[in-house]
């Protein structure tokens, strides 16, 4: 085959890479009517979709969410057959009366004014296109939609534990995203969400007496009150019914919670958004009063450390069934003591970058969200509550990977969200393990070139749906090292890490340490040595295929780099320039970032293995 013809056949493969960047557009209008006595809902919406793809569409998929909490649904069956099934579903679904499911149904759906055939199978309305939608052109649709409102059982819901009236997530047909892999029409189970970045327009109608909080920035302040309308202004006088109109832009979502009995309350972070507050007054919600300080001291840690966030509010919404990320804001359960809600709640803020900023698609790479809104939150939590202390903040998430990860249930990463076979792999994979992937990625790289690298990641790759490869290339750049070899074992496979100081041997002039790779995951290893006269000397062993070494991140210690280590050899020998007599300890790895899980045979004296 000559030349011309090999670059020919490559072309095709090049044109569906990741690099060839595009992402599909829409813009959301909708007008809905809620009936607070009925629980039900009926609304019109206008979708502008941009088809940015480098395909031909003659389908397409909209979400229609609360159709999963019906007896004999895709959620309701999954959670009575999983081995685990999540405390806050069991069998509820399945009990559920006529008043207490939720619907959502589409009628008079059309395409540029043309009628579709669609048909609604579970939380997926399958649509036939009427017209083709070609490569980089546009379409209109419209429809209209009634719903009923589920009995709070998972994240959406009426009457909530807390006694919040209404927690309006996944409540809209929303269409579903086609990327590079194509349509992501996912029945909804209960696990994550993967959605079009848009500009929202809402208009809520609703029984006056409610609060509505949730995305969006208001658009008629003054004609809604509740806390919303400027200083010394007048409210016109509402009747029965107030209708609210919210604009959400560039957002992949748009959530709402509402209550006749919520308390609004505002803070402005400085160079940042404001915060908004919305819960119930009681004793058991008394500590809402101290977080908009803190929240505050959270924001402003948060935008500087790893990148800045980029709408202009942030809203903390009492509701759901425990702490669920949205597009400018969060519902969390409400009845916390300060540090709980604090704690709830910068995790869900930062979702906002790792989900609703970055929009990694949370389905196929949950750990990519979760884990690392894990590390990051729990950087801030330390920096507001224990600044001084040297405990390792990431210490539970290392506890959550040991715990599953030498048990025949544990899964590589890579598996799809709604694919695990337990709840508990789903989760700890999702949180701790991809927490731990990125603070052992900066025991490979260095700290301060995982921290560099984050910023980076964010402001290269938001509003840009990234996979695990583009995180990869962007901590290589910043690194100068190769990482390919991390992620294959780390995200791909249940490989584990065990390195152990098997000999050391020595005389007057030298030391030989003999280390060992006892399972399949290699990594680079940093040898503490201290010596007898108190000195810490760092050897840094390189892995052979990083093609480089990290440079001393260590304060007050002697830095030597070692050759590298070929990872197909099982053991390595390193000669240390001094006597043994000398040396009085050694340990792989001091600051632990690396999971090894058996760290009784990381140090030396050997007398002190257990």
């Amino acid at each position: 085959m000559n030349k011309l013809i090999l670059i020919i056949c490559f072309l095709p493969l090049m044109a569906s890479a990741q690099s060839d960047y595009w992402q599909q557009s829409a813009e959301y209008k909708m007008e809905v009517d809620f009936d607070v006595k009925t629980n039900q809902y009926t609304g019109t919406q206008t979708l502008k979709y941009v088809n940015n793809s480098p395909d031909t569409l003659y389908k397409a998929f909209y979400h229609l969410y609360f159709n999963a909490f019906q007896p004999g649904s895709a959620m309701d069956v999954r959670s009575r057959t999983i081995k685990d099934p999540d405390s806050r579903v069991m069998d509820r679904i399945s009990k559920l009366t006529p008043e207490e499911i939720g619907f959502l149904h589409v009628t008079n759906l059309k395409q540029d004014g043309k009628s579709v055939k669609m048909e609604e199978v579970g939380t997926i309305l399958e649509v036939e296109l009427a017209t083709p939608i070609p490569p980089h052109s546009g379409t209109t649709f419209t429809l209209n939609f009634n719903g009923q409102i589920p009995l709070q059982i998972r994240r959406s819901g009426r009457d909530g534990a807390e006694g919040i009236a209404l927690s309006m997530a996944q409540w809209y047909p929303k269409m579903s995203e086609y990327d590079y892999m194509g349509w992501h029409a996912n029945p909804y189970i209960g696990r994550e969400f993967y959605g079009i970045w848009g500009d929202f327009d809402v208009k809520i109608t609703i029984d006056s007496k409610y609060t509505i909080g949730g995305s969006g920035y208001l658009q008629n302040p003054n004609d809604i009150g509740h806390g919303y309308e400027a200083a010394g202004t007048k409210v016109k006088k509402p009747g029965k019914t107030t209708t609210w109109h919210f604009i959400a832009p560039n957002v992949h979502d748009f959530m709402w919670a509402a209550d006749p009995d919520y308390k609004h309350t505002t803070a402005q972070v400085p160079n940042g958004p404001t915060l908004h507050f919305f819960y119930q007054e009681g004793s058991e919600t008394k500590d809402w009063a101290l977080m908009p300080e803190v929240m505050v001291k959270a924001f402003e840690f948060m935008s500087a450390n790893f990148g800045k966030y980029p709408y202009d509010q942030f809203s903390v919404v009492q509701g759901g069934d425990g702490g669920m990320e949205y597009p400018m804001s969060t519902l969390i359960t409400g009845n916390r003591r300060l540090g709980s809600l604090v704690g709830v709640s910068v995790h869900e803020a930062f979702h906002s970058w790792y989900q609703g900023v970055i929009g990694t698609n949370e389905s196929l790479y949950p750990w990519m969200d979760e884990g690392f809104t894990s590390f990051a939150s729990d950087i801030t939590m330390k920096h507001l509550f224990d600044p001084n202390s040297d405990k390792n903040p990431h210490r539970g998430s290392y506890m959550g990977y040991f715990y599953v990860a030498q048990t025949p249930e544990a899964e590589p990463l890579s598996i799809h969200s709604d694919h695990y076979k337990t709840n508990r792999t789903y989760g700890i994979n999702a949180y701790s393990k991809g927490s731990v992937f990125l603070n052992q990625l900066g025991y490979v790289i260095g700290q301060e070139n995982l921290m560099t690298g984050m910023r980076r990641y964010f402001n290269e790759w938001k509003f840009k749906h990234p996979t695990p490869n583009d995180l990869i290339r962007v901590m290589e750049k910043v690194s100068g090292l190769e990482l390919d070899w991390y992620k294959e074992h780390f995200v791909n496979s249940i490989n584990l890490i065990d390195y152990s100081i098997e000999k050391v041997e020595g005389d007057n002039s030298k030391t030989t340490v003999t280390l060992k790779r006892n399972e399949s995951m290699p990594m680079p290893i940093d040898l503490f040595v201290k010596t007898k006269d108190g000195k810490t000397v760092v050897y840094n062993i390189a892995l052979e295929i990083m093609r480089g070494n990290k440079s001393n991140e260590y304060k007050d210690t002697e830095w030597h780099v070692a050759k590298d280590w070929n990872w197909t050899n099982p053991e390595y020998q390193l000669v240390i320039d001094l006597p043994l007599s000398q040396i009085e300890s050694m340990q792989i790895d001091a600051t632990e970032r690396m999971a090894d899980v058996n760290k009784s045979n990381n140090s030396w004296p050997l007398s002190d293995k257990k």
